[in-house]
């Protein structure tokens, strides 16, 4: 028996922050829980000019049937998860469509030219509402922020792996998710990690 049918085959799925806030490490794991359950999963990635604070972008393609392209076409994502909210609009610009969903944490993190003066960095009101019209349905979480309170921000790109899980776009089950972990993790480790995909799976509603 294969895996169970997604809603679009392959199923295109962004993440995308800046560098060093770990959405390249996110990335493989939604790809090898995925794969996991039997699915053929290609990751693509490209970043921006600096690694660190620099554009980071994982293409995750999601087939039952095929190996796709790394890298998915311009305007094909069905969901764009970011871990930095104006990275989800950057995002969307380019790959975005009427039936594109968006998942993003709230916490800026702001360029050189905004920290210059030379930009201005949009309002949460302005993101909200841009986000709303350039999807067909988006969650704002306040993924940093839950991080933090666990002791560290590392933990918001889990915090999105659950969210991402509660919207029930893909197979991204705890229990699967714990057998990933328990692979590499400590026991300690694994358990903090759960917490904090415990975390984001309550924050969707």
């Amino acid at each position: 028996m294969g895996p169970a049918k997604l809603s679009s085959d392959p199923y295109n799925l962004i993440i995308t922050g800046v560098g060093g806030q770990g959405n390249v490490l996110a990335s493989r794991l939604v790809g090898t829980l995925l794969a996991d359950h039997g699915y053929c999963v290609t990751i693509g990635e490209t970043f921006g000019a600096t690694q660190r604070g620099g554009s980071v972008m994982s293409h995750v393609r999601v087939s039952s049937e095929t190996t796709c392209s790394p890298l998915i076409p311009k305007g094909k994502a069905h969901m764009v998860v970011a871990l930095e909210p104006t990275e989800a609009l950057r995002v969307l610009m380019d790959y975005g469509n009427p039936a594109c969903q968006a998942l993003s944490n709230t916490r800026p993190i702001y360029s050189v030219g905004v920290i210059c003066g030379d930009q201005n960095y949009p309002s949460s009101e302005d993101l909200e509402k841009w986000m709303g019209e350039m999807t067909a349905r988006h969650w704002l979480i306040h993924a940093t922020q839950e991080a933090l309170q666990m002791g560290s921000p590392i933990y918001g790109n889990i915090i999105l792996i659950g969210a991402l899980a509660a919207t029930g776009v893909l197979p991204l089950a705890r229990q699967a998710f714990e057998r990933v972990l328990s692979r590499t993790l400590s026991p300690d480790k694994v358990e903090a990690n759960l917490t904090a995909y415990d975390k984001g799976y309550s924050m969707i509603a």
